[in-house]
């Protein structure tokens, strides 16, 4: 009796370790909600002390096969029988109606006339943010002298990289195996720092119709290409924690700097085989990258409206290389848990300070079903703090760190629709449904 007994004192361990599991990443709540677990499960043990064998046997019995019944009904692979599948965007998009290329017109020049002559509408939404303070502005509510010097830092040596975008090639093209330097590009990609590494056949709707940046604005997008690579790389999640404050921005920054350099050193690597390579990085993109690596089976599109990774969830910035060398594509699969924990989530929306995220189940927006976002109002927010904010990618349960807790909880998440319902539960009850900013575990503090 005494040792069946002794599973309450079992769980009370488990509940220790997840315990420090919470410890090591930082999370304060995540903690003592643990540790009061194992309280009361150490309680029950002697609580059940003073009663007689037959209520100890009986209790212990029942709870024992109410718990299993729990398990097991986890467990049992299930779907959402109301699920609606998200649809797929397959129109060209015009990079001059991005919020970046916006932010970019001068007024009284012709291209600002230009451009607000064709779009109207636009205009009184823009002055909105242009009249607050700016990213990285000295006036900015979030505004750290050093913090905000290193994020600009990390823009300006992003256009270091500009020169690698014209090619030269000056070698003979080598015969290659697709199969083979498939293989080896992901393996190399993930030494230098990737997390994750897709191939895809390149569509005309992964390219931006008309450029919106640069010295190229206006001209209408023509890439050759038929394959493109696309990979991931991972912010930090100390950094990611801080948000809005300056820490979001400065590694933000700095993994679109990563991401820059991979993928000029991929396509450097695809010229060296006498093949032709285009790099995509911040501020110079032809493609739109979160597309390609949807298609490419990096992940799929949350209620965010950012690429949701099964490793990381939304915290991963993307790079794409677009290419003609030989490849073998990735089968894209549709992964429907992802939209299902969204549908049911809503914790990005809860916590977006412009409430630039809807909370309403997926609409048909121009022929597609999806989430939309207002990208006005949450570019508004960010000229405001002088961040990219990065609120919603700190609360979102997919975003916790890559480890085998949360990675068990990811996978119960893709096998179950009603795990998902409990995670979903058991996430607000450990970080809470409105996490604050850990400003305690910023390493610059």
């Amino acid at each position: 009796m005494q040792n069946i007994i002794y599973v309450y004192l079992g769980i009370a361990l488990l509940f220790i370790i997840i315990s420090i599991a919470f410890k090591l990443e930082g999370e304060r709540k995540s903690v003592f909600v643990s540790l009061g677990f194992a309280i009361i499960f150490v309680l029950f043990y002697f609580l059940l002390q003073l009663f007689e064998v037959k209520v100890q046997i009986n209790s212990t019995i029942a709870f024992l096969i109410i718990s299993f019944v729990v398990v097991i009904v986890l467990l049992i692979p299930s779907r959402n029988k109301n699920h609606i599948p998200a649809g797929k965007v397959t129109t060209q998009f015009d990079e001059r109606d991005i919020m970046f290329s916006r932010n970019e017109l001068i007024p009284e020049t012709e291209r600002f006339d230009e451009y607000y002559k064709r779009n109207p509408d636009k205009k009184p939404l823009d002055d909105k943010f242009r009249e607050k303070p700016g990213l990285l502005s000295d006036k900015a509510t979030k505004y750290h002298p050093f913090k905000f010097a290193s994020a600009e830092a990390n823009f300006m040596t992003v256009e270091a990289f500009v020169p690698y975008k014209k090619e030269h090639i000056h070698r003979e093209k080598q015969e290659v195996n697709p199969k083979d330097l498939s293989n080896y590009i992901k393996k190399w990609l993930k030494q230098i720092g990737a997390v994750s590494v897709g191939i895809t056949e390149l569509k005309d709707y992964h390219l931006y119709s008309v450029k919106g940046r640069g010295e190229e604005y206006g001209k209408k997008i023509k890439n050759n290409h038929p394959f493109a690579i696309a990979f991931t790389v991972e912010m930090d999640k100390d950094m990611l924690d801080m948000a809005p404050n300056a820490e979001t921005i400065m590694e933000s920054s700095q993994q679109y700097l990563n991401a820059g350099n991979i993928a000029v050193q991929l396509a450097m690597f695809i010229r060296n085989l006498g093949y032709s390579a285009l790099p995509h990085f911040d501020g110079n993109y032809q493609v739109i990258c979160p597309v390609v690596a949807r298609d490419a089976g990096l992940g799929e599109f949350g209620r965010m409206g950012l690429l949701m990774t099964p490793e990381l969830g939304p915290r991963v910035r993307v790079g794409v290389v677009t290419t003609d060398i030989p490849l073998v594509i990735d089968e894209y699969k549709y992964e429907p848990s992802v939209i299902d924990f969204c549908t049911i989530c809503k914790k990005c929306a809860d916590n977006c300070p412009s409430r630039a995220i809807m909370f309403e189940p997926m609409q048909e927006i121009g022929g597609v079903v999806r989430w939309k976002i207002n990208h006005e109002a949450c570019f508004t927010y960010w000229n405001i703090v002088g961040t990219d904010c990065g609120k919603c990618i700190q609360v979102c349960p997919y975003a916790h760190p890559n480890n085998l807790l949360h990675n068990l909880v990811r996978s119960g998440i893709k096998n179950s629709y009603i795990f998902a319902n409990v995670a979903l539960k058991m996430d607000d009850i450990f970080y809470g449904r409105k996490p604050d900013n850990k400003h305690y575990l910023s390493p610059l503090s």
